[in-house]
């Protein structure tokens, strides 16, 4: 396909100095959205974007066709108990977005079919949504009492929400609306208040705040200010309704405190603050009656362990289960009479379940071995716990899926293990399973380390697919994605609209880098600050390690990333433009000595524990400048030829707050100024936030975009057995 004339950004060098350093700048304007020319040089990108994609369109709107046809449109999830109540939500064929219900708990039998008679619907998103471009609810808090919700809106995708209240049960339903409100809400027991988080300037979650229920806000009370600018708050009401807690976190360090339950009174510490300890807290009344603190700490356990104390005597807390080699906790769900522990077995997510005991002591010396990991029936699965609101379970929820197995909504009976599936994504088409294998194979990084990679495809391109290390006839065109920060894990699951790659015989590939979780703690530490160039370097050895093991080659390799995973790809490229065919970056921080330099950007502060202070450390600034991607941009190769980049696809919003609009517009303009044979295509959400589209049905004709790109860009322009 031939590109039209690009627009090119006017230049307007800027000077930036810092440790000496000189930089030149000729994109700083960007940043500035009041300045007319901005909107102007976006909105002509976007027309760009539209010529410049026009041959992909019938693509497009095929493989939008594909997507929606494999949906079950109308649809409901698997109920979940809480209380006398059975909740769920709903999808209905040609609408957005869900609608939340409920039904009597009846005999608590599950029910196994559910129509629409004598059910409540809670929220009709759809109904909130109408007359606005983007809706996003973000906050629907239920009163312990289930009488009363909180809804908070958001319907510029600036993640700020107004909250009002909703009657469930025929009372007058309070009319006033709290503006500014984060995603974090907790009622107290009595109802007649909620705790709610507020955010700066910098959309840092910072204060904490109590609204009592038929009160002007004006009113609202300031309960805690977090004055560390690395610090975010959350509050939420523990499982067993016994307390409100407030978890205030940097990267690195966590503190807990605690509220009374009833009256959102009597802050109090739970969890003290020491520099490079991490914890998350439960609260848990024993089948004793005693009440503990449960935490999931790295306090002398670098993959964590759990611990816990008395209430009455807090902080005092011991250790209940210990640290185990290659196994990372990642969590604690407490239950009446059980733990529930989120960890990592072997790079892949699962669930484990710890019996308490009557006695005064209900974890006893041997909790770890009484316990049992919940099944799954492949390798690699994720298993990861669902919603459980409900206290007195004898069942927890989980969700499980592989590559090839659309997730399903499994209960599992805390006493035997045994598993009931109540729910499994249907994908309509006649999906068959058996067409597709999935694998974990590693790629040996060229520090020696070996970095896992998840893998599937369609079985008929491998001659014998279940045999190890077998590979295909032929090279296959395939989409490699990647993360690899904030200790984020990229789960190998089941995707529906993959199926649009997978069954033009294009593999779809995880890249596990360090700098992500998948295997610990030193996992993330071995890609974060002054590692963080391992990421990158994990990256492009793992597209040259399947290149040279013959299952794809560098002309067949798409590189796909987002946010982070947008800085990724861009400094891979810039490492080694050739590996790749194409590239596509959504929302990519690429501009990241900039903003690390920018303290009043949102998240700028908070993030340095992740990628460094350049402000302050001069061995961060140098740094960060030597792999950031917009700063590395177009360096000539050794015979002074300018750099040529694979094709991009470059996906941006105006209204995102995590990475601003101007990150991959500033990207984009140096590229085409320094690489000019490059083919660069930019399109930004002009009404839209980090995670774009709002509607379900809009973000489906986005991914068609994306994959009608990659499938041009591969020379696969055919319906799967034309």
């Amino acid at each position: 396909m031939t590109f039209p004339p690009a627009p090119r950004a006017p230049r307007r060098p800027t000077t930036l100095t810092h440790f000496g350093d000189p930089r030149v700048d000729d994109y700083v304007w960007l940043r500035d959205r009041d300045d007319p020319a901005v909107l102007e040089y976006l909105e002509a990108e976007n027309e760009f974007a539209a010529s410049a994609l026009l041959g992909t369109e019938a693509l497009r709107e095929r493989v939008y066709r594909e997507i929606v046809s494999r949906i079950e449109e109308t649809d409901v999830t698997a109920p979940v108990r809480w209380g006398e109540w059975w909740y769920y939500a709903r999808t209905y064929e040609g609408r957005n977005y869900p609608v939340h219900c409920r039904r009597p708990l009846g005999d608590g039998t599950f029910p196994e079919s559910l129509d629409e008679d004598g059910e409540q619907v809670l929220l009709d998103e759809n109904a909130l949504a109408e007359g606005h471009a983007f809706c996003s609810v973000g906050v629907l808090e239920v009163a312990p009492g289930h009488g009363l919700a909180a809804v908070g809106v958001d319907f510029e995708g600036d993640e700020r929400h107004s909250v009002s209240f909703q009657s469930l049960d025929g009372r007058p339903a309070p009319q006033e609306t709290i503006a500014d409100v984060g995603y974090s809400v907790a009622w107290t027991s009595d109802e007649s208040s909620i705790l709610f988080v507020r955010m700066d300037d910098a959309w840092r979650p910072f204060e904490l705040w109590r609204h009592r229920l038929g009160s002007d806000p004006a009113a609202d009370v300031l309960v805690y200010r977090e004055d560390d600018e690395r610090f975010r708050l959350s509050v939420g009401r523990s499982r067993d309704g016994a307390a409100l807690l407030v978890h205030a976190g940097s990267t690195m360090t966590s503190e807990v405190l605690a509220l009374d339950a009833a009256s959102g009174d009597g802050l109090r510490t739970v969890w003290p603050r020491r520099e490079g300890v991490e914890c998350s807290m439960e609260h848990l009344v024993a089948p004793s009656g005693v009440a503990w603190w449960v935490a999931t700490t790295n306090d002398g356990a670098r993959d964590f362990r759990v611990m816990a104390a008395r209430e009455a005597t807090a902080p005092e807390f011991h250790e209940i289960v210990a640290e185990r080699s290659g196994c990372r906790i990642d969590g604690v769900d407490a239950f009446a009479r059980h733990l529930v522990v989120a960890e990592r077995l072997h790079a892949s997510a699962s669930v484990r379940v710890l019996p308490l005991l009557d006695g005064p002591d209900p974890f006893g010396p041997d909790l770890a071995a009484r316990g049992f990991v919940v099944a799954s029936d492949e390798s690699p699965t994720t298993t990861v716990i669902d919603q459980n609101p409900e206290y007195e379970a004898r069942s927890v929820r989980v969700s499980q899926t592989s590559l090839v197995t659309p997730a399903s909504s499994v209960d599992v009976d805390l006493g035997t293990g045994e598993r009931v599936v109540r729910k499994r994504r249907v994908v309509r088409g006649g999906y068959d399973l058996g067409n597709y294998v999935s694998s974990r194979m590693w790629v040996t990084a060229r520090d020696g380390v070996e970095i896992p990679v998840s893998l599937v495809h369609r079985r008929d391109l491998v001659s014998s697919p279940d045999a190890p290390g077998s590979v295909p006839a032929a090279p296959m065109p395939m989409v490699l994605y990647g993360y690899g920060a904030y200790e984020v894990c990229i789960e190998p699951t089941f995707v529906s609209s993959r199926l649009s790659l997978l069954d033009r015989g294009v593999a779809f590939a995880i890249a596990h880098v360090r700098g992500g979780g998948e295997l610990g703690r030193a996992w993330y530490e071995s890609g974060r600050l002054e590692h963080k160039a391992t990421t990158f370097h994990d990256f492009v050895d793992v597209a040259n390690g399947l290149a040279a093991r013959g299952y794809t080659e560098p002309s067949k390799l798409v590189a796909m990333g987002g946010s982070a995973g947008g800085l990724l790809i861009g400094a891979s490229i810039n490492l080694a433009p050739s590996s790749f065919r194409a590239v596509v970056a959504e929302v990519p921080f690429v501009d990241v000595l900039n903003t690390m330099l920018d303290e009043s950007l949102p998240l700028t502060v908070g993030e340095w524990e992740e990628w460094g202070d350049p402000v302050h450390d001069e061995a961060a600034y140098f740094g960060i400048k030597s792999w950031s991607p917009y700063d590395n941009v177009g360096v000539a190769a050794p015979d002074g030829t300018p750099s040529t980049y694979p094709d991009l696809l470059v996906l941006g919003s105006l209204n995102d707050t995590r990475v601003s609009y101007w990150e991959p517009a500033k990207w984009v303009a140096r590229i085409r100024a320094t690489s000019p044979l490059t083919n660069v295509v930019l399109k930004t959400d002009l009404g839209a936030g980090h995670g774009g589209p709002s509607g379900r049905y809009d973000s489906w004709r986005e991914r068609a975009l994306v994959f009608a790109f990659v499938l041009d860009k591969l020379g696969i322009l055919d319906a799967p057995g034309d």
